[in-house]
């Protein structure tokens, strides 16, 4: 049956034209329910079960199944994805709506189908030629919708009746709109709302814990105090950007002051303003990461950035006068030039809210329900829940919702989500930084593993079109020990006519991975492949990281290959890349590696071509580092697992060989020159990477280190900062250029991935570039398969396809890939830090020598060389006299009762670990040397003075 809609769209011109759109309606599309004789082949995917497992519903002890409404799929989908909520009717109507008003739920429910053993059922009834409604004229689309649920159980429970008339079977309509249940109770559907049915499943109390309580925030007012201004609504807010009276921004919670935030301006100029929000009534209710709209302030009540660190600690209503107290402390008399625009969020554009971990702080209120919850990430006010799990859920990691923020409450309301396990176990911290990091970290789905081959895999006629056979170079790789996700390899050979040919042989992962099916939208998804210090999380499916494409030895492999012809000086005379199948005669690592370029009794091909490559290496290195890239430090760690217990035994920082460099060269120069190749095709839209140069100011602490050692750091070029960091030298402090390159990477800016035709500046600052990309390690991350795919099609070696010519889709991949790639490094931050705890934990008590790497008002923070550890030496701890601190932020030092402490100087550390905040437990560090009386700690005896009493720990100064 056809039926066609007709309406009226207006022109950007302001005309108004008529589409007629056809839409067809089917008597063939199944109910889900296999018992349906009608029907019951009808379906597709997974079906409804033939008898639904008795729910043990007080309300509805017959078998039934469940159809939710638009409004219980967005909120209450915590409960839908708990393991007792099976066979449950999904409506188009209401994957429609979900789908156009929240993306990541949309994701969620769509998992939720997918898993067969939920029997979970999508319904097309706005096809079904016996549930579709048109419109009625003077209906809005809200009440449309409803009105075609409440038409689709109906039609369910008389359809279920028709065609099973000795069976009980019903369909329960679950909405929390009130006039939607009348409606339907009065239409004689079954219909509850989600807590109505919920509370009714004796079987299962955990579930009253997850249902989100969601309340008109004018009902809540009467219940306490006002603490907040209203919102305003999103007209307004629209109309006030519009005119220039609000600001659109995001905003960024401070993880040391939660009284203080940021506010991220959106808008079309290369440099993004920043307005400062401060005080609990400014910040209204606005969480960190939330699209809000701010009123700036008059100057006059413009502040500066507080150098105070404040932790949250109320625990009810009545701390926010104690709020308002600590609000004065942020106010302190300033200079002019320290003053910055000032604002209020006056609205919420868009939450940005998610699921997140933390621990119960159990209220003090016997047998009360009512708890707060002190998320993990300290940017992430506490959030008020209900449980009546309190007991079992203390010293656990727990996830939490966020359901709303009325203007009667210090703290959001929020609902309990899953028990991750106890504090402090590997796999349960694992899990939390993985959630609190983003990071994409579920088992691969079916529907992705199906895009993989079949094993057993070979070579064949069909993947050798347009593809070198290689397979007779002399071709090896090198790597870290343990490496299985093996993505390049390397020849070097002397041709007749005495030149060099050097191959760059990368991983053709772009030959499994196809665009647009489901492997790809997974890998594009996850961005890139995490390293934990005990775990990778990859990016794409074992079968192709650890084997189809990893390049390992004796085996033949599909590549992607870089080849130069280059003279003995390392001068590039030719370039070409062709895809290729190679057959790697030794994977090595980067120990093994140097030992056969070191041995004098090697000669054989591989040795031979590692010399080669080593040699071209180091003129290669010569040549960038004259034109101005930069040789930084950043001390790395690496662990020494127990075999047994797999935790850190020993703890050093990784030890860089020549080979480490000479696979670096190779990299970087197959990098550039690709990127030059893609961008001469595709001018418009190659995918590139470029590395901004920073604003002057970011030097500061730089050139004032190096001025209180008598050096001289200049900062106009890069090359003018590269060869000032080498002449950097003090012969009595050899450790003094290794600091001042630690200092001069945190300078930086943050390499980032565009596409060409949304971007005028392509510079790499750091490797002294004007162009380049990433192409060499496409297992691990999703821009090489982008960038091989273009490569391909620049040399007639694959075709093309429309997103990869389309610069707007590209550069959303870009942000996509700039996100994962950020939180990638942040996780794996995480993760050395909870491995350290773990090693110091079992250490003891430990003092090593350390040097200062910065000097605060009243703390020093140090970098001990043994461990490549950081940590912060604070100087004011409670219960104790504070001492004479005196701070000079020109030289810069800090005087305390006489002793002088400047940035590189050399001093001795007590280290420990404290845990006497379980949620946040972290490394201390106490003074040993020099001798301060009053200050310093034995170096053998515990620091009970650490925390406070009670394990609240002291507020204090930047």
């Amino acid at each position: 049956m056809l039926r066609s809609k007709t309406f009226l769209k207006k022109t950007r011109a302001g005309g108004v034209v008529k589409i007629v759109r056809e839409h067809y309606l089917r008597d063939d599309i199944g109910c889900g329910a296999p018992a349906c004789s009608a029907c019951g082949g009808a379906h597709a995917g997974p079906a409804l079960e033939l008898q639904p497992r008795d729910q043990a519903s007080s309300l509805c002890p017959w078998p039934h199944y469940l159809l939710p409404d638009t409004n219980v799929l967005l909120h209450q989908i915590d409960v839908l994805e708990h393991p007792a909520i099976r066979n449950v009717i999904v409506l188009q109507t209401v994957m429609q709506e979900v789908r156009n008003r929240s993306a990541p739920i949309y994701k969620r429910i769509r998992d939720v189908t997918n898993n067969q053993e939920k029997h979970f059922y999508t319904f097309t009834n706005e096809h079904h030629k016996e549930t579709y409604i048109e419109q009625e004229q003077g209906e809005n689309a809200n009440d449309r919708n409803d009105r075609a649920i409440r038409v689709a159980a109906k039609w369910y429970n008389e359809h279920l009746k028709r065609v099973a008339a000795d069976s009980q079977l019903q369909v329960i309509l679950i909405t929390n709109d009130r006039k939607n249940k009348e409606k339907a109770v009065q239409e004689g559907i079954p219909a509850f709302t989600c807590e109505e049915y919920v509370k009714s499943l004796t079987a299962n109390p955990e579930l009253i814990d997850r249902l989100a309580y969601l309340s008109d925030e004018m009902n809540e007012i009467e219940s306490g105090k006002i603490i907040f201004s209203e919102h305003l609504p999103l007209s307004k807010l629209q109309q006030g950007i519009k005119s220039g009276s609000y600001l659109q921004g995001t905003f960024r919670a401070s993880r040391e002051n939660y009284l203080e935030a940021t506010v991220w301006i959106h808008g079309e100029k290369e440099e993004e303003k920043e307005i400062l929000i401060q005080g609990l009534k400014h910040l209204n209710r606005a969480v960190h990461e939330d699209i809000v709209a701010v009123e700036l302030l008059p100057r006059s009540q413009w502040v500066a950035p507080s150098s105070v660190v404040l932790d949250d600690e109320g625990q009810n209503e009545d701390d926010v006068e104690k709020d308002e107290e600590r609000e004065l402390l942020l106010k302190t008399a300033v200079s002019e030039k320290m003053l910055r625009p000032t604002g209020r969020v006056v609205g919420i554009i868009k939450r940005n809210w998610r699921p997140y971990c933390g621990m119960l702080s159990k209220s003090d209120i016997k047998e009360s329900r009512r708890h707060l919850f002190t998320p993990a990430d300290k940017r992430i006010p506490r959030i008020r829940i209900e449980t009546r799990q309190a007991s079992a859920l203390e010293g656990r990691r727990i996830i939490v919702a966020i359901d709303g923020w009325p203007r009667n409450s210090r703290y959001p309301n929020g609902h309990f989500v899953k028990n991750l396990g106890d504090v402090g176990e590997k796999e349960t911290e694992t899990e939390v930084l993985l959630l609190e990091h983003d990071v994409p970290h579920q088992p691969f789905s079916q529907a992705v593993l199906s895009f993989l081959p079949r094993m057993p895999w070979s070579i064949t006629e069909e993947d050798m079109k347009n593809r070198e056979d290689l397979r007779h170079l002399c071709v090896c790789s090198v790597d870290p020990p343990g490496c299985t996700d093996i993505d390049d390899a390397l020849h070097c050979r002397e041709l007749s006519n005495g030149n060099l040919e050097v191959g760059v042989h990368i991983a053709d992962v772009s030959h499994f991975i196809r665009p647009g099916n489901a492997l790809d939208q997974e890998s594009a998804r996850r961005g890139t492949t995490v390293y934990l210090c005990e775990k990778r999380i990859d990016m794409v499916p074992e079968l192709l990281s650890s084997n189809l494409c990893s390049l390992r030895s004796n085996v033949d492999r599909l590549a992607f290959s870089c080849i130069w012809e280059m003279n003995h000086n390392a001068e590039i005379l030719k370039t070409r890349f062709t895809k290729s199948v190679i057959n790697s005669k030794a994977s090595l690592t980067y120990a093994e590696a140097q030992m056969r370029i070191d041995s004098a009794a090697m000669n054989d091909d591989i040795t031979t071509s590692l010399r080669g490559l080593n040699q071209l290496a180091k003129i290669l290195k010569k040549g960038r580092i004259e034109k101005g890239a930069l040789t930084l430090s950043s001390p790395e760690i690496r662990f020494h697992m127990d075999s047994e217990t797999h935790d850190p035994i020993d703890l050093q920082t990784k030890e860089l060989r020549e080979t480490n460099s000479m696979v670096e060269e190779f990299m970087l120069l197959a990098n550039i020159s690709v990127a030059k190749k893609i961008h001469e095709e595709f001018s418009e839209h190659a995918l590139l990477r470029k590395h901004p140069a920073p604003p002057p100011s970011n030097y500061d602490v730089l050139v004032k280190a190096a001025k209180s050692k008598n050096l001289q750091i200049k900062i106009d070029t890069a090359k003018s900062l590269a060869d000032s960091l080498d002449r950097a030298e003090s012969p009595d402090f050899p450790y003094l250029n290794t600091l001042l390159r630690i200092l001069a990477t945190r300078c930086m800016m943050q390499a980032v991935y565009f596409c060409s035709g949304m971007d005028n500046d392509f510079h790499h600052y750091g490797l002294a570039s004007p162009i380049y990309t990433h192409f060499t390690s496409p297992i691990r991350r999703y821009a090489d398969i982008i960038v091989h795919r273009l490569l391909a099609v620049a040399i007639g070696a694959d075709c093309t396809y429309p997103e990869l010519t389309d610069k707007h889709k590209l550069s959303d991949i870009c942000k996509n890939l700039n996100f994962r790639h950020k939180m990638a490094q942040y996780a794996q931050r995480a993760s050395v830090a909870f491995h350290t705890q773990l090693f110091f934990k079992s250490k003891g008590i430990v003092s090593e020598e350390a040097y200062i790497l910065f000097v605060r008002k009243n703390a020093i923070v140090v970098l001990i060389p043994k461990y490549g550890l950081e940590g912060t030496v604070f100087f004011e701890e409670k219960d104790k006299p504070e001492p004479r601190l005196a701070y000079d932020d020109e030289i810069p030092s800090l005087r305390i009762e006489g002793t002088v402490f400047h940035v590189f100087d050399k001093v001795k550390v007590k280290i420990t670990l404290d845990s006497s905040n379980l949620q946040h437990q972290k490394i201390r560090m106490a003074l040993v040397e020099p001798q301060i009386p009053g200050i310093n700690i034995p170096p053998n005896v515990p620091d009970k003075a650490l925390t406070a009493p009670g394990g609240k720990k002291r507020k204090l100064e930047k």
